[in-house]
């Protein structure tokens, strides 16, 4: 990996952030209680779908420092060449974006950021 996150693009740290965004999801579906796989994964989906992660970013969005925002913007930016199929594509770049700002804050090594994050948006 490189050094500074700051070097990845943002799609690239949407990809990365994508995978910590829903560990975050399972951890906090997993805090819920015990059940069957199949109510996990459906809680889980909820939390990690392009809308639901749209909405988790208006509730952070004047909680981010000034990086954190840039980063965010980078990823909301950054022109894909896919197209959301269950989603329209406001949510869809906002997601991006929230993705990679989670991807740059876990190449930071910012755990804690991420946790605080997550429990802001998903509260």
């Amino acid at each position: 990996m490189q050094e500074n996150p700051k070097l990845y693009s943002p799609l690239t740290l949407a990809y990365l952030g994508d995978a910590v965004y829903e560990l975050c999801a399972r951890q906090w579906v997993l805090s819920q209680g015990n059940r069957p796989v199949n109510e996990l994964h459906k809680m889980g989906v909820e939390l990690v779908k392009a809308d639901a992660q749209s909405a988790a970013l208006a509730k952070l969005e004047g909680l981010l420092s000034e990086e954190e925002l840039s980063v965010y913007k980078r990823g909301r930016n950054a022109n894909t060449n896919s197209s959301p199929k269950h989603a329209n594509l406001a949510d869809y770049r906002r997601a991006t974006g929230l993705e990679a700002l989670f991807g740059y804050l876990y190449l930071k090594g910012e755990t804690q950021r991420i946790q605080q994050l997550f429990a802001l948006a998903i509260g």
